[in-house]
């Protein structure tokens, strides 16, 4: 893989059916050198589709989290690296729903690759179909990275993300679960290092208003208020 190109990770769950057409989108695109899927405990063929379609694989026997499958990918990346002799390459963090829209990622890799920004953010069209959420996990993220950065993130929840070994450094250990996006922002921000929102055309399924629906909000607004309070944000405090 030449030094130039990124290394995707793609962390999903039981996605036998979306898997393929991602892991080939992202594969085609000019920066990406390898795809790395990480199936965290699926029930389903998830790990054997992503292999068909060219993605090296790395399995969880159990569901750890999307911040550990995260970090399980990356160091395979490593690893794979070590082993040939390269350097550490910059790295694409793709949601394994995203299918054919996949193709889209380049705006991400291209700003990363020429030195614009240590790490960039898709953010995300309309989405064909309406989820069940009403933004309050949204809220929480935005406001708490404003209060710890000055930053005001647009989609402070997307979880396509194109940053430099060195941004990944700033922000490891990885927050867990669904507080990682959040985290990463204000750790590489922290950092000091440049972020940047890219506006992207990309499709993935949203999470709808059934109960399932509410059990996942509901734990996605727990791990983000975890990871900001150990950032330092005191949201009971006033000032």
């Amino acid at each position: 893989m030449s030094p130039t190109r990124v290394a995707a990770v793609v962390p999903c769950k039981d996605e036998a059916d979306r898997i393929a057409a991602t892991v080939r989108a992202v594969a085609a695109l000019p920066a990406v050198g390898r795809v790395v899927v990480v199936d965290d405990g699926s029930t389903d063929a998830t790990a054997a589709v992503a292999r068909d379609a060219g993605a090296d694989v790395v399995r969880h026997e159990r569901n750890r989290g999307k911040a550990a499958a995260l970090g399980t990918g990356v160091a395979h990346v490593r690893g794979l690296e070590r082993t040939a002799g390269e350097d550490p390459a910059p790295l694409l963090f793709v949601d394994g729903d995203l299918e054919g829209t996949a193709a889209e990622l380049g705006v991400l890799t291209d700003a990363v690759l020429s030195g614009e920004a240590a790490m960039t953010i898709a953010t995300l069209p309309a989405q064909l179909t309406s989820g069940g959420g009403r933004g309050l996990v949204v809220g929480l993220a935005r406001d708490g990275i404003e209060r710890l950065t000055g930053f005001r993130a647009v989609q402070p929840l997307s979880g396509m993300r194109c940053l430099t070994p060195r941004a990944y450094d700033a922000a490891a250990p990885l927050a867990r679960g669904w507080g990682v996006e959040t985290a990463l922002t204000v750790d590489v921000l922290r950092a000091g290092l440049t972020v940047l929102e890219v506006p992207c055309e990309l499709q993935h399924r949203v999470s709808g208003a059934d109960w399932r629906g509410q059990l996942h909000r509901a734990g996605q607004y727990r791990d983000v208020w975890l990871a900001l309070v150990r950032r330092g944000w005191r949201p009971w405090h006033r000032g």
